[in-house]
């Protein structure tokens, strides 16, 4: 199974949750409106709709259309499994794994998003959540000076980015290992303030770069 590219062409989001969902989710598999529209044999102009208008209410038959057309579900287009971790489905009863060579590890983390920081503490190895961008192959991100992924400077760390797909029991995983850095270098902090792919999720001034060389990078793929 081949990842998906994510489309690169910039799209406004949709200010109604289901439009928002919806957009990101063909986005994610590189559907243009038309496409899903002929994947869920509707039309284009009511796909247009629904991401576009907040007030938009389709019936659940639509909006399992929808789910098929774009290999989700109901509750995730919805948002009803918000609060839920991934991973709740069934396994697939004819599953494979397989491992991903570096160059199909770096692609996929080149896709940006968020990874677990694994960070080696005073009281005992700790697993926060980052946003990361991915800059001349090494893993870069944003956090404030005293917080638990800041004591990654100095620090052999480890990030794990993974994609699970609920609906069809299957995903991928990438791991990297590497030693982690504060970015002090006035030049290289504002090269990564330009090519951030996104602003902290946590908001708030969160001013420290902290830079992760892969030097060891592996990943592994489920497939039905």
């Amino acid at each position: 199974m081949t990842e998906p590219t994510p489309s690169t062409t910039a799209e406004p989001l949709p200010v109604g949750d289901l439009g928002r969902r919806l957009t990101l989710r063909r986005t994610r598999l590189g559907l243009s409106r038309e496409e899903t529209a002929a994947r869920a044999g509707m039309a284009t102009s009511y796909v247009r709709y629904l991401e576009e208008q907040p007030v938009a209410a389709p019936g659940i038959g639509a909006l399992m259309r929808l789910a098929g057309a774009l290999r989700t579900t109901v509750s995730e287009l919805t948002g009803g499994d918000v609060e839920l971790p991934p991973g709740p489905g069934r396994a697939a009863r004819h599953a494979e794994f397989s491992e991903l060579t570096e160059a199909e590890c770096r692609a996929l983390l080149a896709t940006h998003g968020v990874g677990h920081l694994a960070v080696p503490t005073e009281t005992g190895p700790v697993v926060v959540p980052v946003n990361y961008t991915v800059v001349d192959g090494a893993i870069a991100f944003r956090t404030a000076p005293g917080s638990t992924p800041a004591q990654a400077a100095g620090r052999q760390v480890a990030v794990e980015v993974d994609r699970i797909d609920d609906a069809f029991s299957s995903g991928w995983s990438v791991l990297v290992r590497g030693p982690a850095r504060a970015v002090t270098d006035p030049a290289e902090v504002r090269r990564l303030d330009e090519q951030a792919y996104s602003a902290p999720w946590a908001g708030g001034p969160r001013k420290l770069w902290i830079r992760i060389e892969s030097l060891a990078v592996s990943g592994r793929r489920i497939t039905v």
